[in-house]
């Protein structure tokens, strides 16, 4: 049987780090995920997918992982009951953390200039942006058009 999980979402809220009663640690949070398709007034959509994590993860995520933070889960998905107060058998479906991986920094969480991409600072540079310009209006290999080609260059 196959019940693996990959989830990329943001965090809706910090991580509530509690220990059982042999102190084991356990954390809960909820994952907002992104669907990828919009609803039909054009408006983008969202699951929100209620996470455990265990042990040592739970300690490093409550810690590292706080409300907003871009992080990717592998898991599982569980289901467990219990009776509630009224005596109703409630059931819970949930996603079972093993790992997660932090997808941002926290500058760049945070609004800021940060990570691997930095502005160009020299006096002829466009204006500095925090984001990169990845449209594809401008030519990749500046101003000259690389099919400006003699046919002294051609080898036909």
């Amino acid at each position: 049987m196959i019940n693996n999980v990959v989830l990329v979402g943001r965090m809706t809220r910090d991580a509530e780090l509690r220990y059982t009663p042999s102190n084991v640690a356990v954390a809960t949070f909820t994952l907002a995920v992104n669907r990828t398709f919009k609803s039909q007034n054009g408006e983008r959509e969202a699951d929100f997918i209620n996470v455990v994590m265990w042990r040592q993860q739970a300690e490093n995520l409550a810690n590292w992982a706080k409300k907003g933070s871009l992080v990717g889960i592998t898991g599982r998905i569980q289901t467990r009951s219990y009776d509630n107060q009224q005596g109703q058998r409630v059931y819970v479906t949930e996603v079972v953390a093993e790992n997660f991986q932090m997808l941002e920094s926290r500058s760049a969480r945070e609004g800021q200039t940060g990570g691997a991409y930095s502005a160009p600072t020299a006096s002829h540079a466009a204006p500095t942006n925090s984001v990169p310009d990845f449209s594809r209006n401008e030519n990749p290999f500046g101003a000259t058009n690389p099919l400006d080609i003699s046919d002294d260059d051609l080898p036909f």
